[in-house]
């Protein structure tokens, strides 16, 4: 690549950094149905036409913002993971959730982008699934290893959900007993709503300790996809 074509290719990463932090303000400031391409190309001094040349449509800017907060809501899960070091993987699991809730309460508009109410007439694509997986991943993940050290304490599902529970097996991993998969999915729509209740205030008034609320409650999650607890 010659100096020149370096050159832009940095201009190109800064102006589209500048994009995305002042749509990240917007979306702050009126919600994510009301950001604009013509108002984020004026606070940022651009003519739209410029402002095009690097997200097509709101749409475009969408996907890359909602991308971006599914990969950094993933990186904070994966290091509290990687940072518990070696214990019990019902302790990996609540670090992770804890980091999940971390994430939230330090990014709560990104958080809402993600897991708030759709933004009307957008459709996510294709590309957002390998970002927005990551979390769901590393609790398969977590399980995983516990199925294969010392196995999980196996739970029960109805008839009735026994073929759907076959079903998100066989699609999400194959190697764990439908009934766990099963249980994974539960906890981990459990653990968002858990969040959720406390980022957009549904828990005022009824829970004050809401970091010991939160340990306990996931803590039981991880009981459910059958992990041993230490004690």
């Amino acid at each position: 690549m010659s100096t020149a074509q370096g050159a832009r290719a940095r201009a190109r990463i800064e102006v589209t950094a500048a994009i995305k932090d002042e749509a990240r303000r917007q979306l702050a400031a009126e919600g994510a149905a009301k950001l604009s391409l013509r108002a984020v190309a004026r606070e940022l001094g651009m003519v739209s036409s410029a402002l095009y040349r690097y997200f097509p449509s709101r749409d475009d800017l969408l996907t890359a913002l909602i991308i971006d907060a599914y990969d950094s809501l993933g990186e904070a899960a994966e290091a509290a993971d990687a940072g518990v070091g070696d214990v019990a993987p019902a302790q990996r699991w609540v670090a992770v959730c804890e980091a999940v809730r971390g994430w939230a309460l330090a990014h709560p508009h990104e958080y809402a982008l993600i897991y708030g109410s759709p933004v009307p007439g957008y459709s996510a694509p294709e590309a957002t699934v390998p970002a927005a997986s990551r979390v769901g991943v590393l609790f398969i993940g977590i399980v995983r290893d516990a199925h294969r050290r010392n196995g999980v304490a196996r739970t029960s599902v109805s008839a009735e959900l026994e073929p759907e529970a076959r079903r998100m097996a066989a699609d999400l991993a194959p190697d764990l007993p439908p009934e766990v998969v099963a249980a994974l999915v539960a906890a981990w729509a459990q653990l968002y709503g858990l969040v959720g209740f406390e980022l957009f205030g549904q828990f005022n008034r009824v829970v004050e300790d809401r970091e010991a609320f939160f340990r306990h409650a996931v803590t039981r999650l991880a009981e459910g996809v059958g992990l041993v607890v230490p004690q």
